[in-house]
């Protein structure tokens, strides 16, 4: 397979495991966190950058790069690797959720979802067989199938209807795929918050042999305990030997939850999008660096970390920066966060490696306050 997914080891005590997952632009240490670059760019940082924190993948967005500036545009210059001058591995998400997100905006039907665009109101159309063939163009090393996310809440019948069709859409975007040797298709597990419908959802998608498995549909809304009941039955019914990717999912609680229940792959804005809010994730909670106490604080973001932002700059510049809309502010509050789930990453790993995941949660935990 042209990724696949080498277990090192596996937790004695829990579900977490470390690996290697193989792709065809490099090698990425499993569990991993994935930095989002929507708009084939992870808002405020240079690739460079994101090198220099560990980041060994980046997410892009089909829904967004379909309609700016376009996947023909990206193809003619080589792909979104040349395009963003990232030499390192790239997901794209097939665009379900964001469409799913769009509410009113959207219409689902079996041939695929119309749409108004969020830039300028025009009428659009995805399908499962469209979104592979943008995904292809962009060149990504893992694709996503198209799916249809149900809401939080719903009912039952809702639900079941919208796996049925994820299924379905699964099965054409592997058609579209074709013989492609260069890409891999990841499914979809969805089934909102109902057991049997995600033991269903997950035996068909793994039914049909694919390189890898999200699970869908969650953080949309739930209450976290909610998320990780789904995920304790649901990764029973997912394959050992292949890659477990949990979406849109990032506070520093979940992913180590996460971890715990077997997921080697998780994605979110959430570093990125507080960071322009002015929160920094550290070691003792979030800080609100644009709050007054942060005025006269000329200690870093976090005493613990080792970020260019802390070793460089205080809570009291940074602040200023923020508050007089300096784009310094943003990159900095970026880095410190990327930087801090990166860097957190890596410590579940060895935590893992040394069989003290469990101790690290609870340490972890305590610091943090929760």
């Amino acid at each position: 397979m042209v990724v696949r997914l080498e277990i090192l080891k596996e937790d004695t005590r829990t579900r977490a495991r470390i690996g290697k997952l193989y792709t065809p632009h490099g090698i990425i240490d499993t569990p991993v966190f994935m930095p989002v670059g929507t708009q084939a760019t992870v808002k405020t940082m240079t690739p460079e950058e994101l090198k220099d924190l560990g980041a060994q993948i980046i997410l892009s967005n089909t829904y967004h790069l379909y309609l700016r500036p376009g996947h023909e545009l990206i193809a003619e210059a080589g792909g979104l690797h040349t395009f963003m001058n990232w030499d390192r591995a790239i997901l794209t998400d097939s665009g379900g959720f964001q469409v799913f997100s769009l509410g009113a905006l959207r219409k689902i039907r079996e041939e695929g979802v119309e749409f108004r665009s969020h830039i300028d109101g025009s009428c659009q159309f995805l399908s499962p067989e469209i979104a592979t063939q943008v995904q292809i163009a962009l060149g990504a090393d893992i694709i996503m199938a198209f799916d249809e996310c149900a809401p939080y809440p719903c009912t039952h019948e809702y639900a079941g209807n919208s796996l049925e069709r994820t299924t379905r859409w699964t099965k054409r975007c592997l058609e579209a795929l074709g013989t492609n040797e260069k890409q891999a298709l990841f499914g979809i597990v969805q089934g909102g918050i109902y057991q049997d419908l995600r033991i269903q959802s997950a035996e068909q998608i793994v039914g049909l042999d694919l390189p890898g498995y999200a699970i869908g549909g969650l953080s949309v809304g739930e209450p976290k305990e909610l998320m990780y009941e789904v995920l304790d039955y649901t990764v029973l019914h997912l394959p050992k030997q292949k890659p477990r990717y949990l979406m849109g999912v990032g506070s520093p609680d979940a992913l180590i939850e996460g971890v715990m229940r077997g997921i080697d792959m998780f994605d979110c804005v959430l570093p990125t999008r507080i960071a322009r809010n002015g929160t920094a994730l550290t070691r003792y909670g979030k800080v609100v660096v644009r709050n007054a106490e942060s005025a006269r604080n000329f200690s870093p973001l976090d005493p613990t970390c080792a970020c260019y932002a802390c070793r460089n700059y205080s809570r009291a510049y940074i602040r200023h920066l923020l508050k007089a809309d300096e784009i310094l502010g943003l990159r900095l509050m970026s880095i410190h966060n990327l930087h801090f789930l990166q860097t957190m990453m890596r410590e579940i790993r060895e935590a893992i490696r040394e069989e003290r995941l469990p101790e690290y949660r609870r340490a972890f935990f305590a610091d943090y306050g929760y």
